[in-house]
């Protein structure tokens, strides 16, 4: 009989997937699995993937899905929902629906068979582009994202309240920003159901401006911007062409902040190193904080390994996890796609996940170098090549030789090696974070203009493959 339900069930969903966009039923209708179904008092359990993803339900589909629910089982449906809260554990807690005094199916945009962008979104129905399954509970802490992940929790909870306004976190790519700021408004949602919160990626912002542009639409895009309560904006080096895209950001900025709404971008580089970036944002910027997220170290990586084990049920012996963790250059996004590797081969040929096959899967997920360059390996061909003894590049004299080399060891340590700008001013004589990066910036403005130096520079990372 329940075979029958869940059928009755599948009807229903069609009957949504014709009343919304593609992308929302993929979104928030496909992660729901049913349940169970009670003739007795016609009751309908439906698992959810987390309380956010509850409430969001009942705040913008309740009416379709009652709707659909009674035009499929065709009688008057109860919805229950169980909740997901502990997927490691398998915890769960079941809720009762709020029924709608009418069930009519929603208007706008029900027949539509476009998918809208953002901007058609009206304040009753915005969707915030957020990945659910990137929450703080699925952020594993570490020495390299504590204060990040410290502040970022403290901006969900009090958004445009801290002194974090604005927030801007950058980091190699792989290290957790997408996943951190994801995170950031999953939780403001949860805890402020009705604030206006919106994840956008700078190309996406880019492309909406671009066809406002074209269809003479700009102020509608501002205007609409302008009403976000906590705008999250990922990857905004992309902006690096994009002159007219970032004078109409700054004044959307400049609204937002004034008004005490929440503003978080995330980059790849610092705002110094942006060299589209305005004197007037980096003002503002400094009013609030610029935090730095560095590539997890070994130990987080075997932290964030057995965190998605334990998640997921997965059983991965710990020299495997080891490995794993030493290979992937420091990535998260490496981890992740080791591990479902892993599993998939796992599965296919019916092995255990062994050391065998984690060699064999990680020689075709992740690019390993077998012969690391250290800080040490820079300084010496750098020294050599210039005739200049490290501990003259170590200590504080600012004789022009001296401090070429220094500039150039910096800036070739954080090209070839996956050291952070903090630990790498640590090792070439104890400088701050700041002299790294304004070393790199020196050395890449020369790089540009001086044929002759650059010609240096590639024989010295010559000498470096020589060594490999």
């Amino acid at each position: 009989m329940q075979n029958s339900h869940k059928a009755l069930w599948d009807n229903c969903l069609q009957l949504i997937r014709q009343n919304v966009t593609e992308q929302q039923f993929k979104t928030w209708f496909e992660p729901i699995v049913f349940e169970s179904f009670s003739e007795t008092d016609a009751t309908l359990l439906l698992q959810v993937p987390s309380a956010y993803f509850c409430e969001y339900l009942e705040q913008y589909y309740i009416r379709l899905m009652y709707w659909a629910l009674t035009n499929s089982f065709k009688t008057k449906v109860k919805l229950n929902y169980r909740i997901v809260t502990d997927k490691a554990h398998k915890l769960t807690q079941d809720v009762e629906a709020d029924q709608p005094a009418d069930i009519d199916v929603p208007q706008p945009s029900a027949h539509s068979n476009q998918s809208p962008t953002v901007l058609d979104a009206t304040p009753q129905d915005l969707n915030p582009q957020l990945d659910l399954h990137k929450t703080f509970s699925t952020f594993i802490e570490g020495d390299s994202n504590k204060l990040p992940r410290t502040v970022g929790l403290s901006i969900a909870e009090h958004p445009g309240k801290t002194t974090f306004n604005p927030f801007f976190i950058f980091g190699p790519s792989g290290c957790g920003k997408t996943h951190l700021i994801n995170a950031i408004g999953v939780r403001c949602k949860e805890l402020y159901p009705k604030k206006r919160v919106l994840y956008v990626s700078a190309r996406l912002f880019q492309v909406q401006f671009t066809d406002a542009s074209r269809r003479n639409t700009v102020n509608d895009f501002i205007s609409f911007y302008q009403t976000i309560d906590m705008l999250i904006i990922d990857d905004v080096q992309e902006w690096a062409t994009a002159e007219k895209t970032v004078n109409t950001f700054f004044h959307i900025f400049d609204h937002l902040f004034r008004l005490g709404k929440q503003i978080i971008l995330a980059s790849d580089r610092p705002p110094v190193d942006l060299d589209w970036l305005k004197d007037r944002m980096l003002t503002r910027f400094s009013c609030g904080l610029i935090a730095e997220m560095e590539k997890p170290n070994v130990q987080l990586c075997i932290d964030i390994l057995n965190a998605k084990c334990r998640r997921d049920g997965l059983k991965i012996p710990a020299d495997v996890i080891q490995f794993i963790a030493t290979s992937a250059n420091g990535s998260v996004r490496d981890l992740e796609g080791v591990v479902n590797s892993l599993m998939a081969y796992s599965i296919v040929y019916n092995s255990s996940v062994d050391m065998r096959l984690a060699e064999r899967v990680i020689k075709r997920a992740v690019k390993i170098d077998n012969h690391p360059l250290t800080v040490d390996d820079i300084l010496e061909k750098v020294c050599g090549h210039f005739g200049v003894q490290q501990q003259h590049v170590f200590s504080k004299s600012r004789k022009r030789d001296y401090v070429l080399v220094r500039q150039v060891s910096m800036y070739l340590a954080q090209k070839y090696t996956k050291m952070p700008a903090s630990r790498i001013g640590q090792l070439i004589g104890g400088r701050d974070h700041s002299t790294v990066l304004h070393s790199c910036s020196a050395i890449e403005a020369r790089l540009k203009v001086d044929k002759s130096f650059s010609a240096e520079i590639s024989s010295i990372e010559n000498s470096f493959k020589l060594k490999s």
